[in-house]
Formats: C-alpha cells, structure tokens, sequence
C-alpha cells in the first residue's frame, strides 16, 4: 500500500502535465516558424533562389499549420461535457487533416516555381548569406524537434506528432538547400530548382503521411496490435476472469478508450462481479491512466453456448 501511493500520484502528476506540454509544444512551434519566415525572407529577397523560395514557402505554411494546432490543442483539451460526453479530442486529427491540405497547397506552389525557374534560369546572388539563414533554420527547427519529441513521448498527442513529422522535413530541406546554394554558386543553375523540385516532392509525402494517420483517427481505427494483445493479457492475468471478448479500442486525441465483455462465474453476485471489473480496470490503467474503460460482465456458460452454437 506504502508503495502503491508514490506510483498513483506520479501518474496523476503525469497528467495534469499534459495540457501544459501541448500548450508549450504549439506555442513554442508558432514562435519558431514565425523567426524563420523573417529570416528566409531576407535571404530569398537577397539570393533570387527558387529553393529558398521553397522553404519560405513552407515555413509560412508551418506558421498556419502550427495556428491551426494551437487552437485545435486548446479545444481537444477542453474536458466533456453534456453535447460532447467523449470530449473533445478529435479536434487534433481534424487540424492533422488541416495541415494536410496546407502542405500539399505549398508543394503544388514549389513545383510551378521550380518548372518557372528551369525554363527561365538566372543566376543567384549573395549566396554566403542564404547559407547563414539555412545553417540558422536548421538549428532552430532542431531545438523545437527536442521539446517537441518529449511532448510526444509524454502525451502521445497526434496534432504534436504530426508538426513535429513536417518540422523533421524542414531539417533535410534546409541541409539540402545549403547543397544546391553552395552548387549553384559553382555555376550549376539548374541544380536550385531540381532540388525544389524534389524538396516539393518529399513535401507532398509528408502531406500524404499527417492525412492518413489523421484519417484513420476520425475513423475509430483500433489501437496497434500489439496494445490490444497486452490488454487483453492483462485482463486474463486475473483469475478470477474465465474470458474476455468484444474487444474495442479507439484513439481521440491524447484520449484513448476501451471496451470489452468479460466473462465470468455464473454464480457469482453483482457485487463480486463489479469488484472483478474494479480490478481489470486498475489493472488496464497501469500501462493507460488516461483511459475511459467500459466493461459488460457476461456469465461464462453463456459465452460457451453461444460458441456451441
């Protein structure tokens, strides 16, 4: 019992953590974002480079997505209530699905510059301060990928994860406009716009990867494989459960929510049967806290007929 209380309340601190995290995380990506617009501003207006274009580009889309986020976060944790006895927590795949539209919008945009800039070349100026800007981004970005992968670590929070995934793009496109500047700067004028070409192109598999694991979200995907397995090993750890089945789960936000049936001992009484239950429940918040847990209770003979059947 002495040791039980230290673990409980550790899990509740871990809680209250949360909105405080994802609060920072959005913050903390739209002053980011915004620093880099200003900068790669500058850069592109002084170089002339289509690939700089490309990250400024991309950095003012960052900035709308991370708007996006800030507010989605705010309205996912905002806690049930009568019109909404799930919560709220599906506001982050919906801004996850938001970005999506804005990041495949910026690369189409990419891709007109580059063919532009193929068909009509010229040459690129002050190219020693378009790399100062990019060695800059890339560090930048890299400091808010630190603060950002722990708030994924601590709250599993989809709109988080997938900033975070277009941030992690946002490092191989800047380090590979410092390679196109640098060659362009050896007289290679083609190869700026073929790198945007691609920077583009990867841009749009980004795009393809956030909608996708926003879709799925919408759509009550059940959780991994592998988590359901250890729910269910942990439920029939209890012996006193003869079975479970009608396993659900499902994801909203940084929500996560469970169903089953248990089956149990035809004689046994309402209050032993709610008792088991307690104790599954606990059990599954081990490894879930946050969990909204609902559990049916079935007499097990009934389940064997059923199978007969």
């Amino acid at each position: 019992m002495e040791d039980s209380q230290p673990v409980a309340m550790q899990k509740s601190h871990d809680l209250t953590r949360h909105p405080r995290l994802l609060r920072l995380a959005t913050h903390a990506s739209v002053a980011t974002a915004t620093l880099l617009i200003t900068g790669k501003l500058v850069a592109w207006v002084m170089t002339g480079s289509v690939s700089v274009l490309a990250s400024l580009v991309d950095s003012m889309m960052d900035v709308a997505a991370s708007l996006i986020n800030l507010f989605a976060v705010r309205y996912a944790l905002m806690p049930a209530d009568s019109e909404h006895r799930f919560g709220h927590g599906k506001a982050e795949s919906l801004a996850g699905l938001a970005q999506t539209t804005f990041i495949a919008g910026s690369a189409v945009f990419l891709i007109l510059q580059a063919i532009d800039r193929l068909l009509h070349p010229r040459p690129l100026e002050d190219v020693g301060i378009g790399v100062g800007v990019m060695v800059f981004a890339i560090l930048a970005t890299l400091a808010l990928l630190i603060l950002q992968r722990h708030v994924i670590r601590v709250t599993g929070s989809t709109a988080i994860r997938a900033d975070a995934l277009h941030y992690k793009t946002d490092v191989l496109t800047n380090a590979s406009i410092i390679i196109a500047l640098l060659l362009s700067g050896y007289g290679w004028q083609g190869i700026d716009a073929l790198f945007a070409l691609g920077i583009a192109a990867y841009i749009l598999y980004s795009a393809w990867r956030i909608g996708q694991e926003a879709f799925q979200l919408l759509m009550d995907r059940e959780l991994p494989d592998d988590q359901r397995e250890r729910i269910r090993r942990i439920v029939l750890a209890n012996d006193r459960v003869r079975g479970v089945h009608d396993l659900r789960t499902r994801r909203s936000g940084h929500d996560i929510f469970i169903q089953m049936h248990l089956e149990l001992d035809d004689e046994l009484s309402l209050f032993v049967a709610h008792e088991i239950a307690d104790e599954v429940e606990a059990s599954i918040r081990e490894i879930h806290p946050q969990a909204d847990i609902l559990i049916h209770k079935d007499p097990h003979s009934l389940e064997e007929i059923v199978a007969f059947r």
